[in-house]
């Protein structure tokens, strides 16, 4: 356990953090869903609904940075509830959208609420008195949330009516407003974070340095846009139903909450840096056999191994940011970062499919992964000196206390 002050991990706590990261990621994380919906409710082509799946992602992405700041300070339940709001009026517009420019309108507005909350509960946090433990949790209950909502919503699209399935946004997000009110707020003063490796400038409160953006962006822009076509892929490749593949997707989720158990574990027996290079090695193959193969097992097989190992990556990439900066601005900005990679990644990927077909898009993301990836791994191993350095300093008062 990390030795720092801060909200114990409490059951309410626990669920206020999955509640607000996963509607704030609900976006992205169910956008597979979406971009079939926008497809076959309005006869977008790929690259075409892969653009209107950017507007929401670019919108959350843009709303996340710029409220980044604001995150580390007081007021996060607030923050979180007025995005709430504004993300379920979003929700039930696209619901009523006629053409693709009402659900452009309304893709906006859904983006810049899930910004707010998505700023407000990462950078929450770095409020806990785990940094491991609550990125952990937070994440696993996020994934199984979404689990969910991957089968829930084609399944309302589908025995209600296209379009359906943002109504069940839109209540989650009606649901969600109560559980958020123990999220751990922000200090209240002015604090001191660690400044030291990964870029972390010391003028400003764990500011992170432009490489660090750009590879925290780069790496979800190829996370995002190849689950974004996981479900098209899927369909077209391997000949599996709507249903069946959204099963696929859903069960890989769930199955890889194993990634948010093993990553602490793997950092912990093996080192940080270890670890994480071979969990990023694994993504990207695994990510590069999902789009090549047309073997629903292997299909199956490279999904869950996929997501099992992003998880694993997410897990310590939010739990070192969290290390570094107490304060929450780190998280909140390399969340910022990420959906801002989720927001292009999409329209890239739809891009290169569309112009080189699935061969290229496989080897370009396999690459993109391992690029991406480096000044990540240096931020992790930064969070591990953190660690190392603050653990013995509250060892004594741990003793007299």
């Amino acid at each position: 356990m990390n030795a720092r002050s801060g909200s114990a991990l409490t059951f309410g706590v626990a669920v206020a953090l999955i509640a607000g990261v996963t509607l704030g990621s609900g976006g992205a994380n169910v956008m597979p869903v979406f971009v079939d919906d926008f497809a076959s409710r309005f006869g977008l082509s790929d690259s075409s609904a892969g653009l209107m799946a950017a507007t929401q992602l670019m919108a959350t992405a843009v709303v996340t940075l710029l409220l980044a700041k604001r995150a580390a300070r007081p007021g996060r339940v607030l923050m979180t509830r007025f995005g709430l709001a504004l993300a379920g009026t979003g929700f039930l517009g696209a619901a009523a959208a006629t053409g693709p420019v009402t659900l452009v309108l309304a893709n906006l507005v859904v983006g810049a609420g899930l910004g707010a909350v998505y700023a407000a509960a990462t950078a929450a946090l770095a409020a806990t008195d785990d940094a491991d433990k609550a990125s952990a949790v937070t994440i696993s209950g996020t994934v199984g949330v979404t689990a969910l909502l991957i089968m829930g919503v084609p399944a309302a699209n589908h025995d209600i009516g296209e379009g359906t399935g943002f109504l069940l946004m839109a209540l989650c997000c009606l649901l969600a407003w109560p559980l958020t009110r123990r999220l751990p707020d922000g200090p209240a003063g002015p604090s001191a974070p660690y400044a030291g490796p990964a870029g972390i400038s010391k003028a400003t409160a764990a500011r992170p340095s432009g490489v660090l953006l750009l590879g925290t962006g780069l790496l979800w822009s190829v996370t995002q846009g190849a689950w974004s076509y996981a479900s098209v892929l899927g369909r077209q490749h391997t000949g599996m139903s709507h249903s069946a593949v959204s099963a696929v997707l859903a069960i890989s989720s769930v199955v890889a909450l194993a990634g948010a158990v093993v990553g602490p574990s793997a950092a912990r027996r093996f080192g940080r840096m270890r670890s994480m290079a071979v969990f990023v090695t694994a993504q990207a193959l695994a990510m590069a056999a999902l789009i090549l193969t047309h073997d629903p097992v292997l299909f199956t097989v490279a999904a869950v191994l996929w997501q099992t190992c992003q998880l694993a990556v997410l897990v310590q990439m939010l739990a070192a940011a969290a290390l570094i900066d107490p304060t929450g601005r780190l998280v909140a900005s390399l969340s910022g970062a990420g959906a801002l990679g989720t927001g292009i990644g999409p329209l890239a990927v739809g891009a290169v499919l569309d112009a080189a077909g699935a061969e290229v898009l496989g080897l370009v993301l396999a690459l993109g992964t391992f690029v991406a990836s480096l000044p990540l791994l240096r931020m992790t191993v930064a969070g591990t000196q953190v660690s190392a350095e603050r653990g013995p300093a509250a060892s004594p008062a741990a003793e007299t206390g």
